[in-house]
């Protein structure tokens, strides 16, 4: 029997296996995987030897269209907020063929909410692929992604009070509603007893955000006291010297957590152990690494264009609907954004795993706080727009108070109903507030020209 006669019933072999069903496995697995390019080559050898031509091209179709089709109903079909992507082209065509900026607004908000917590999901897929330290950055990056769009978007139009309020409404919106939440449905859930989380890892992120805190002071307090060397450029220059020395700080503290004190989460390590069996399924990847940066670049892209949408009609909408602008960018915004962290806060905490849901509320408001706030101090300096650390008065004394409140409830390292109650109430104030804030930047602005 000649070599031919061997490589063909080989052939025929593999055929009769993927006919019985060896399919399923080949489905599994990533088209851009070094496997699936060497069976393709394979075959592609086959064919040109004049054994079943034609069987390798339609073979790989078919994969790439069940991996397609896999990958559309996990990221898609699979969470039922994605029911609200159909509003993204609405408000374009709203857009496009009236001047209705109420509705364009509204749809847009509607349309970035499902976005934005895909999102999230790609990211976390992706972290399974690239190990904690890596993943790390890329919660960092991706985790508030919608919002350094939004601002950067407002950035390049010269909304910079838009671009304050809406990450400063993100932070109060993780750390009072958000919290709040978990709190409150995790002590319903365990009535009978105090939810407990590891406290040291409350204390750094209240220590962050004092010390963010304290960036946004100094430039208000400098400002309103006139003490100024240069007045109108020493308290830009000050915030751009702060947003470094706080990017430096977030980095130092992403080391800090990643490296220096992985013993701090031993606990939740042990945990996760106890429950590996019923969590299995949970910890592996559901789609592929390439999946993952795919579908990132997808959501990344569909976000920035709906977001232009949304500031375009952020000043139009304040008009028709009546509410101040203030409101807008503190309240509305922010609850897009963190819609993500505020449905997995909750469902971890009725989970009895605090840690997590701490983690993902007061973690995010430190991402924005030493990442957010900092970064779009350094995007304004280099497009040239104004945009500093003086958040005016109302603002900075809203969250200097409310970084406290938080801080006060987290330091016993227990949680029950009550505080979630005292969390949420202490956000609709902060909402009330804002609602009959009028804000005095135009007179700032007029003070600063000489």
């Amino acid at each position: 029997m000649d070599y031919k006669s061997l490589v063909g019933i080989q052939s025929q072999l593999e055929m009769g296996s993927l006919e019985n069903g060896s399919t399923d496995d080949l489905e599994d697995e990533s088209v851009f995987s070094p496997e699936s390019v060497a069976q393709k080559t394979h075959s592609t050898q086959a064919a040109e030897q004049g054994m079943h031509p034609g069987w390798s091209q339609a073979h790989v179709e078919k994969m790439f269209r069940n991996v397609i089709y896999r990958s559309v109903k996990t990221v898609i079909f699979s969470n039922k907020l994605n029911l609200l992507m159909p509003f993204g082209p609405l408000a374009i065509i709203v857009n496009k063929y009236t001047d209705c900026h109420g509705w364009v607004f509204f749809l847009s908000l509607l349309g970035i909410t499902p976005l934005a917590e895909r999102l999230g999901y790609a990211t976390e897929q992706l972290a399974f692929f690239t190990g904690a330290t890596v993943g790390g950055l890329l919660n960092a990056t991706f985790g508030n992604a919608t919002e350094l769009i939004i601002s950067i978007y407002a950035l390049k139009n010269g909304m910079t009070r838009v671009v304050q309020q809406s990450l400063l409404g993100s932070i109060l919106s993780n750390m009072l509603l958000v919290l709040g939440c978990a709190f409150f449905c995790g002590g319903l859930v365990f009535h009978g007893k105090e939810q407990l989380f590891n406290k040291a890892t409350a204390v750094v992120n209240s220590g962050l955000l004092l010390m963010a805190v304290m960036g946004l002071l100094f430039p208000a307090v400098l400002h309103y006291t006139h003490t100024e060397v240069h007045f109108g450029k020493s308290e830009m220059a000050l915030s751009r010297f702060s947003s470094c020395i706080m990017l430096l700080a977030y980095a130092a503290y992403l080391f800090f957590q990643l490296k220096s004190q992985r013993n701090q989460y031993v606990h939740i390590e042990e945990e996760v152990s106890q429950n590996e069996e019923i969590h299995d399924d949970d910890e592996a990847p559901e789609i592929s690494k390439w999946e993952s940066i795919i579908w990132l670049s997808i959501m990344t892209a569909w976000i920035s264009i709906l977001s232009e949408y949304l500031v375009n009609a952020i000043e139009g909408a304040s008009i028709a609907l009546k509410i101040p602008i203030a409101f807008i960018s503190v309240i509305l915004l922010p609850i897009v954004g963190n819609a993500a962290e505020h449905a997995s806060a909750i469902m971890f905490a009725m989970k009895d795993k605090l840690d997590i849901s701490l983690g993902v509320a007061i973690g995010s408001s430190t991402q924005i706080a030493m990442f957010g706030i900092p970064f779009s101090v350094v995007v304004g300096w280099i497009m040239g727009r104004p945009m500093d650390l003086n958040f005016q008065l109302f603002e900075t004394a809203t969250l200097f108070i409310t970084v406290l409140v938080v801080a006060f409830l987290v330091q016993e390292g227990t949680s029950n109903y009550f505080k979630g109650l005292m969390l949420i109430l202490c956000y609709l104030i902060v909402a009330a507030s804002f609602f009959v804030h009028v804000d005095p930047t135009s007179d700032d602005d007029s003070q600063l020209k000489p």
